[in-house]
């Protein structure tokens, strides 16, 4: 493969409005409802994809689709229980349907449940695996299928978790599921790369959403955050939205199988603590 020209044609290649842009494409988003899913969808959205919303609850979606609508952008819902194994056919296919293509994916949806080992049932442990990792994988799988097909290649952003690589104690199902879908991710990177598609995951740290909330109201477990982060405050949901276009489009063309983690600065080490915090 020859090198690139360096003209001024390439130069103008370089903006930022024309390596991060999605028009012309198509992303599903699954959880688009949730605190990060909404702005995940939004930065698709503002980037010229026609996005797919996908959630279990409906009017979370009519909400978001009106905001994007109402933003410029095209976007449409289909509301679907992810537990279902024939969502990935019905979501793929009413993506094709509705916008005539799939080329991006965020498998963002998730669930979690805090509990000790010791009390962890199979019950639990088998809806968060579930919902975590077999989702996501199976509907991959389906999306590349799609992606393939149409030969156009395609991006599998995923929304793997700090608890991926860095353990918390009542996470022991979350964050091992997690972390299988950063490697799922390298491993769809490796088989897919022949065919033009991308796989990465996005790795969020402690982030402000109303799931979390419990644990910024807890003043003690929030201070420990807050010692944490070298930021010294929680993530917002709309500062993963860069890090989602870079994968999603372009501008990440030799960036798969990695996990990019936007938090704060947690998982680059720890700091002495501050009592006065």
């Amino acid at each position: 493969m020859s090198a690139r020209p360096f003209d001024a044609e390439a130069v103008r290649s370089l903006a930022p409005q024309a390596s991060f842009s999605l028009e012309g494409r198509v992303a599903l988003v699954t959880g688009a409802a949730g605190g990060i899913g909404r702005w995940l969808s939004a930065g698709l959205a503002a980037a010229g994809a026609s996005v797919l919303a996908t959630d279990v609850q409906e009017p979370g979606l009519v909400e978001l689709c009106d905001t994007l609508r109402d933003a410029g952008a095209t976007a449409a819902y289909v509301v679907a229980d992810l537990d279902d194994v024939s969502a990935p056919d019905r979501l793929v296919a009413t993506a094709v349907e509705q916008f005539g293509a799939i080329h991006v994916l965020v498998n963002n949806a998730a669930v979690n449940k805090r509990m000790p080992i010791l009390e962890m049932d199979v019950e639990t442990w088998d809806w968060i695996t579930r919902l975590d990792l077999r989702v996501p994988y199976f509907l991959s799988q389906r999306a590349a299928r799609e992606m393939i097909a149409q030969g156009t290649g395609g991006s599998i952003v995923s929304i793997s978790s700090l608890n991926a690589g860095y353990a918390l104690e009542q996470i022991s199902v979350y964050g091992p599921a997690k972390a299988g879908l950063s490697q799922l991710s390298r491993v769809m990177a490796l088989e897919w790369a022949e065919h033009g598609i991308r796989a990465n995951a996005i790795a969020p740290g402690f982030m402000d959403t109303p799931l979390a909330a419990p644990i910024w109201n807890d003043p003690e477990v929030s201070r420990w955050i807050l010692n944490r982060v070298p930021v010294e405050r929680p993530g917002r949901p709309d500062e993963l939205v860069g890090a989602c276009l870079l994968l999603a489009s372009d501008a990440g063309s030799f960036l798969t199988g990695q996990t990019l983690y936007v938090d704060g600065g947690a998982s680059a080490g720890g700091r002495w603590f501050h009592a006065d915090r």
